[in-house]
């Protein structure tokens, strides 16, 4: 008995000595850096180098002509229709400008349902465009502008499927400014203008 008593003795003391060492009383553990907070410096706000091309001047209130004298002309515009109800069987006037530039594009597409509209483009009375279809998608051309007034017509060939003929256009000179952007809603053999003086 007393010999089993010593080895369970030596066994613990021994089983002392290899114990961990985190059990220590004399244990320390290892603070941690204070890291130092770097100051977010928000990016600086560059203004752009190139300067805007200048704005299309909208002419004032007097027009260099006097659209209602201009739709009497019956051998250029389709005389107005005084159907009760009915407001798109007549010409529509879309606005004079001003540009500099040499060159103009115009583009356009169907501004409500897709359902085979047809124009007709004139540039001083002259076909440029025999008859074009619109679709969904923008489409258009570019045009040379002559000194003084340049009038620019869309005449609707047909109304589609759903009256009347509708379009959106956008008017841009040389540099790619608008010049006019709009829609027009004429009937069949009406014409919707706008007007463009280089200066």
């Amino acid at each position: 008995m007393k010999k089993i008593l010593f080895y369970v003795i030596v066994i613990g003391l021994s089983l002392n000595g290899y114990a961990q060492v985190e059990f220590d009383t004399k244990f320390k553990p290892i603070p941690a850096k204070k890291s130092k907070i770097k100051e977010v410096i928000p990016p600086k706000v560059v203004s752009p180098k190139i300067t805007p091309p200048d704005v299309v001047k909208k002419l004032d209130s007097v027009p260099q002509f006097n659209p209602e004298d201009l739709f009497k002309d019956t051998s250029l515009y389709k005389k107005e229709s005084n159907s009760e109800g009915i407001f798109y069987r007549r010409n529509q006037y879309l606005g004079s400008f001003k540009t500099k530039s040499f060159t103009s594009t115009i583009r356009y597409r169907d501004a409500a349902f897709v359902d085979g509209d047809k124009i007709r483009v004139f540039l001083n009375g002259k076909i440029i465009q025999p008859e074009v279809v619109l679709d969904g998608e923008f489409q258009g051309f570019k045009i040379n502008l002559e000194t003084g007034e340049n009038r620019i017509d869309f005449e609707a060939l047909n109304e589609g499927f759903a009256s009347p003929n509708t379009a959106q256009f956008e008017v841009f000179d040389g540099e790619g400014v608008v010049v006019s952007a709009s829609q027009w809603n004429v009937g069949t053999g009406y014409k919707a203008t706008i007007l463009l003086v280089k200066e």
